[in-house]
């Protein structure tokens, strides 16, 4: 089996939805967050953010979650390479679809488990719109950086971390303490390429439990302006979503941002300017708090927070879904 690093070859390329709750989805993302949609059909919709055809795609169903996030690898050997590994492992891979294929707007895909009953999709080449966008923001940064991040709660971190290592050779940019509500937390962000980080994961210190119902607490998209960013904020107020935090600035990659409430339950960050990593430097670090200033949290009752114990301690007697066979026996903390 190849050996050789994929990093730097993977990108967050997609992410897919499941929800029945179309029309405030729709509002959501374009009339809110400013992105391009499409309709495929009455079970299936799409966002773009720029010329790729798809960056989210969301299909009728009730799971009110992600369900999957599709990777984009550079070439065919680094394609060849994940597979290998995977299947090294003894973890099955199935190919998609040409149906499929086509409504994540890819040549091909290939999907195995993931954490979380997150399924890891693959694939190598995009199919690029013809069609202008028509959106509200003046555009997005994705490239080499991906499309954003997927941040995730786990009862089982060093899995995880396990697990975006043995796959692809992820590592680690840094880490958050940060203490909500007395609760102590602990997020590490993981990066794939340039991007500060591609996937975080937060735990609660001490205790195996995860107090988040859906299987992402958040997904971020960057904004190419400060303006794209501002605006948006306001249109998430005007049409009457819920604001989760308010615009603040992070501590570890400097982005500025906020976080809408998304009809499905997790959040939505729109971000502008974070920093980007130079390999050649980079040290990991622990930053106390996650912002800087800002980043307040926004309508949050008391029947909220005791909605977040209950779900913690129902969390104790339903086991995480991992995928031992790729997360080894897990990277503890430096």
């Amino acid at each position: 089996m190849n050996t050789a690093s994929v990093f730097g070859s993977v990108h967050l390329g997609y992410i897919v939805i499941e929800t029945n709750r179309f029309t405030d989805w729709r509002r959501f993302g374009t009339d809110a967050i400013g992105m391009h949609h499409d309709d495929l059909d009455t079970g299936l919709m799409r966002f773009r953010l720029d010329d790729q055809e798809c960056r989210f795609l969301l299909r009728r169903g009730p799971a009110e979650d992600v369900v999957a996030t599709g990777w984009h690898l550079d070439d065919h050997t680094t394609f060849e390479q994940i597979e290998a590994r995977v299947r090294a492992h003894g973890v099955p891979c199935a190919e998609g679809t040409a149906e499929e294929a086509a409504q994540r707007g890819v040549e091909r895909l290939l999907r195995f488990p993931g954490p979380k009953g997150i399924t890891q999709e693959i694939y190598t080449t995009p199919v690029l719109s013809p069609r202008p966008l028509k959106m509200l923001a003046a555009g997005w940064v994705t490239g080499d950086s991906g499309l954003g991040h997927v941040a995730i709660t786990s009862a089982e971190p060093a899995l995880m971390r396990g697990y975006f290592d043995t796959v692809f050779d992820a590592r680690l940019t840094d880490y958050i303490d940060e203490t909500i509500s007395g609760v102590k937390l602990k997020i590490r962000f993981l990066r794939v390429n340039e991007r500060h980080h591609s996937i975080a994961i937060a735990a609660v210190r001490g205790l195996p439990v995860d107090p988040v119902r859906t299987r992402v607490q958040h997904l971020n998209i960057q904004a190419a302006s400060l303006d794209d960013l501002a605006r948006s904020y306001d249109r998430v107020h005007e049409l009457g979503f819920d604001m989760a935090l308010s615009v603040g600035q992070h501590t570890n990659d400097k982005e500025l941002s906020y976080y809408a409430r998304t009809p499905s339950g997790f959040e939505w960050e729109v971000g502008w300017n974070p920093l980007v990593v130079d390999e050649t430097t980079w040290e990991p670090s622990t930053h106390q708090g996650i912002s800087i200033w800002g980043h307040t949290p926004v309508g949050r009752r008391i029947v909220d927070k005791l909605d977040q114990f209950r779900l913690g301690a129902r969390s104790l007697a339903r086991p995480e879904k991992t995928v031992p066979a790729l997360s080894g026996a897990g990277i503890p903390d430096d």
